[in-house]
């Protein structure tokens, strides 16, 4: 060997068995044995891209160009509503840009327009259009119009939107009402849990789809009272789940430790037990989400949910029905609800698995032995 290479380390390169490896915490743990299910960790990722897509609908699906130049000055219409006399027209109304003079107003001249890539919004009704209603899927409309002549994907995609918001909405009043009775009823036990079981078992047994039923035929369907009606009874199934977590675990020894040291019971409750007790309320999510979707879905398949003309995914289902030659409403929605019901699903399943304490260390590899 010449004396201008260097020596090679044979000691370099081996990893020292006595050196301490860091410790990871149990949600780093419970993250990586998600991720190593790829069918949920992947629905979760397609799950959140067509939610945030939802959200930002108004940039992408609308009947208002984003940016509009006319007479050397710049207008916002996504933002701001201006009067068709600002770009020539004869009237101080709403400017309607699907108006072929006004679009030539607005894209002539010098001028410019900036449209979103689909130029129709969930109400929007094209009287200028050359076909009859409903109509077939075409370049203008790329999944067809219902029966008043509004796109289907636009209903499609503000629909998907209320439904996620009302089911995630939903899910969070559940669990809030769900870990506090359950919690309650779990740790002290007794009485308590006697008279809270009792009146569980008789608003339970009440039909809840009856009443959903019979209350939104009364009252005028308002997203605000479907949220109201459904979060009555969303709570139930989580109690139970929380309330028999709390049982097992107030027994335990760190809770007898946390009494001796002098804590309170809110404080052995909130910094002991439940962190302890959250694994059904975490698998629980996706299929509470899964399950408000479907409430929602049903009462206004049944014309009973969000009033018209919010977009909705039982809505769609219904005009699909009214309209069985249009066979495009009905398989654009059920598609899409079966979907989202399948991403929720996957998603769910990667959870429990990952929640697991018997697979730990075993489903990624041997992280965490």
């Amino acid at each position: 060997m010449s004396s201008s290479t260097p020596a090679f380390n044979s000691t370099a390169s081996i990893v020292d068995p006595m050196r301490p490896v860091a410790p990871v915490s149990p949600w780093r743990l419970t993250w990586l044995r998600f991720k190593s299910q790829r069918l949920g960790y992947w629905s979760l990722v397609v799950f959140v891209t067509l939610f945030v897509v939802s959200l930002l609908g108004e940039m992408l699906v609308n009947d208002k160009p984003l940016l509009v130049r006319y007479d050397g000055h710049y207008y916002f219409p996504i933002f701001k509503t201006y009067p068709e006399t600002r770009f020539g027209g004869d009237f101080p109304a709403k400017a309607n840009y699907l108006d072929p003079y006004i679009h030539s107003r607005v894209t002539s001249n010098g001028n410019f327009a900036v449209y979103p890539i689909d130029r129709h919004y969930y109400d929007t009704i094209d009287y200028f259009a050359s076909r009859p209603f409903p109509a077939p899927p075409s370049p203008e409309n790329w999944l067809g119009t219902d029966q008043f002549g509004r796109d289907v994907l636009a209903r499609l995609l503000y629909g998907f939107r209320v439904s996620v918001v009302m089911a995630l909405a939903l899910t969070v009043s559940g669990v809030f009402f769900g870990v506090l009775t359950g919690a309650l009823q779990g740790f002290y036990g007794g009485r308590v849990d006697l008279i809270g079981q009792r009146l569980i078992e008789i608003w339970g047994s009440m039909p809840d789809l009856y009443l959903l039923i019979i209350f939104a035929s009364i009252f005028e369907p308002t997203l605000w009272l479907l949220f109201g009606l459904l979060s009555l009874f969303g709570w139930l199934v989580l109690s139970d789940y929380v309330r028999a977590e709390f049982l097992r675990n107030r027994s335990l020894d760190y809770v007898k430790a946390a009494r001796t040291m002098g804590l309170s019971n809110w404080q052995i409750i909130w910094r002991h037990v439940l962190p302890n007790s959250l694994t059904p309320v975490i698998t629980f999510l996706p299929f509470r989400m899964s399950a408000a979707i479907l409430s929602l879905t049903s009462l206004d398949f049944l014309g009973l949910g969000v009033p018209p003309p919010t977009p909705s995914l039982g809505e769609l289902l219904q005009e699909g029905k009214n309209n069985l030659d249009a066979w495009w409403i009905s398989i654009s929605a059920f598609a899409a609800l079966v979907v989202t019901l399948l991403l929720l699903a996957f998603m769910g399943d990667a959870l429990r698995t990952a929640l697991d304490t018997r697979n730990r260390g075993s489903a990624f590899g041997g992280v965490g032995r």
